[in-house]
């Protein structure tokens, strides 16, 4: 076997595992931040400065973590498509790439008005508290992550499921998985605040498949241990 052969060969085997951890490193990430936001979020529009004052570290903390997981999010992308190689499809692929890009930038938006506004009632609390700046942010806010950047997750969801039909790369059920998930999204009202860890949990779920699937040593792994072994061995007896 010639080098190149080795290295394509080491590359399909070990893209598999790349998936899978920085897709766990996003829904570990994206759903840490999304619970220290939503902590004791209150319910009513007037209590939204009482609950900054009681926990701007804590909803600071969860905005911050955000676009650590949005850079999580674009390595799962790319190893994803790294490693339908040849089987790729242009079409789905754009789709795939496309809806993906526009649901971290609705997400990356809305941390980014949270952010925002927060910074602004910490500096200038008076402002903040007198006026309907903070509604105002909360509700767009809301909508971009609880409506369009859902249908932009359902519309991922979907090509993806499509690709691994044509492809034959993930099993039935876990297929079947994704097409309901990404109706539930797609379709979504967004008056279910937590349905948006809809996501995040899908991914765990395949990047965990992913990760067991491929758990087992490989070829070359394995005869990398032998030879080990056998230069060890006269050592030991």
């Amino acid at each position: 076997m010639s080098e190149n052969s080795n290295h394509l060969t080491d590359r399909e085997l070990r893209t598999p595992r790349a998936a899978a951890i920085t897709g766990i490193l996003f829904a570990v990430l994206f759903s840490t931040s999304y619970s220290l936001i939503l902590y004791r979020a209150p319910g009513a529009s007037a209590d939204i400065a009482s609950w900054l004052a009681r926990d701007s570290e804590t909803v600071m903390t969860g905005v911050s973590l955000l676009p650590f997981a949005a850079i999580a999010l674009l390595w799962f992308m790319g190893v994803v498509r790294d490693s339908l190689g040849h089987l790729e499809d242009q079409f789905f692929s754009t789709l795939f790439f496309g809806s993906g890009l526009l649901y971290l930038a609705m997400t990356l938006m809305s941390a980014g008005l949270a952010s925002g506004a927060l910074n602004l009632y910490v500096r200038h609390p008076e402002i903040a508290s007198q006026t309907l700046l903070l509604d105002l942010v909360r509700a767009v806010s809301k909508e971009t992550m609880t409506i369009y950047a859902l249908r932009m997750a359902g519309m991922f969801m979907f090509v993806l499921g499509t690709i691994w039909v044509k492809t034959g790369l993930m099993p039935r059920w876990l297929i079947g998985v994704t097409y309901l998930a990404a109706v539930v999204l797609m379709l979504s009202v967004g008056q279910l605040q937590w349905i948006i860890m809809l996501f995040p949990g899908w991914v765990f779920l395949v990047s965990v498949l992913i990760l067991v699937s491929n758990r087992r040593p490989t070829a070359m792994e394995r005869r990398k241990w032998h030879l080990i072994g056998a230069a060890i061995r006269p050592w030991i007896l």
